[in-house]
């Protein structure tokens, strides 16, 4: 996982500006604090994310896989960092957030151990990709 924080002693800004978009739709669910951790939620292998916190249990998974009913926001894409991102490196979420915040696009950003993701809406995916070439990044499919 990388952040805009750092870990500590200088580091430099990321060098690589490298994504690529994966194929599929993702969506991003809401359930009660105490709610089990639905069976759908851990059955695949595809990009999946369980955050508890004491106000709610957010899941991150495959449309294909998440059920008709509940709090959920469909319809995101998957924009994926070249990793693995070292934890001292800096700026990668800043990187992409800002190019994406002044062009109006609003992201979901996404951190494991070796690198970052930041899901945008399908209906802004074009727009999103041209703003982030505009700036720089490298767009790998």
């Amino acid at each position: 996982m990388s952040t805009d924080e750092g870990g500590g002693g200088a580091s430099a800004p990321h060098p690589v500006r490298r994504l690529r978009v994966w194929p599929g739709r993702w969506a991003v669910c809401r359930l009660e604090p105490a709610a089990d951790v639905p069976a759908w939620a851990t059955r695949h292998t595809a990009l999946t994310v369980i955050a508890r916190t004491a106000a709610e249990l957010s899941i991150v998974a495959p449309d294909t896989v998440v059920p008709s009913d509940g709090l959920i926001e469909r319809g995101f894409r998957v924009l994926a960092l070249q990793g693995p991102i070292p934890f001292s490196t800096t700026g990668v979420i800043a990187a992409v957030a800002a190019p994406l915040a002044e062009a109006g696009i609003s992201l979901f950003p996404i951190a494991t151990y070796d690198t970052d993701y930041v899901m945008v809406k399908e209906t802004q995916l074009d727009l999103a990709l041209a703003t982030l070439r505009a700036n720089g990044w490298t767009i790998e499919n």
